[in-house]
């Protein structure tokens, strides 16, 4: 009689060779992770939207120490390069996370950019402690935006995922780390 420890404990399994367990194992492993959620492709155009956008809003966001109304004309404008950007992260396929937080920056009811146009032009002005202040909030909000672009998987890692056949190996690098250091 054979040990207890030696026999299958699933009996389906034990119908099957053990060179087709393996297999079957791959094939499960294969399957789990073609399941997996997946990640869009870096887009060169909307990491540089976002970093445009972060310096025209931030340098906008200076003047609201003046009246609105001298500045109208710039807002609109940053409104609607604003919604360009918002419109193109919602159409790139598997860019939702993105899009989303384009709509919350971009929010006129919430506390971040959208929030601070509506409140200038409601309260015509405010103190350049206030302003620096939302700046702050704002910048890590495009940060925010920013960071989730860049990282995203470049176009030549996508095609080449453990699916579709080995990436290279990266380059070995002599250079400091920190800034990479410095994120986690």
């Amino acid at each position: 009689m054979p040990h207890p420890a030696s026999r299958p404990h699933n009996r389906l399994l034990a119908l099957v060779p053990p060179a087709g367990r393996t297999a079957l194992l791959g094939l499960l492993l294969l399957a789990a992770t073609a399941c997996g959620p997946t990640i869009s492709e870096f887009n060169a155009r909307a990491y540089e939207q976002a970093t445009s956008l972060k310096v025209e809003a931030l340098a906008l966001m200076d003047k609201a120490t003046a009246p609105y109304a001298e500045h109208a004309d710039a807002v609109q404008h940053l409104k609607t390069e604003l919604e360009k950007a918002y419109e193109f992260a919602k159409g790139r396929p598997e860019n939702e996370i993105s899009a989303r937080q384009w709509r919350i920056l971009i929010d006129p009811d919430r506390d971040l950019l959208g929030g601070f146009l509506a409140d200038w032009k409601e309260q015509s002005a405010f103190s350049a402690t206030f302003v620096e202040e939302k700046k702050t909030q704002i910048a890590r909000a495009f940060d925010t935006i920013i960071e989730l672009e860049s990282g995203k998987k470049k176009p030549d890692e996508v095609r080449n995922s453990p699916q579709r056949g080995p990436a290279p190996a990266p380059a070995p690098s002599h250079q400091s780390s920190s800034w990479t250091d410095a994120r986690r």
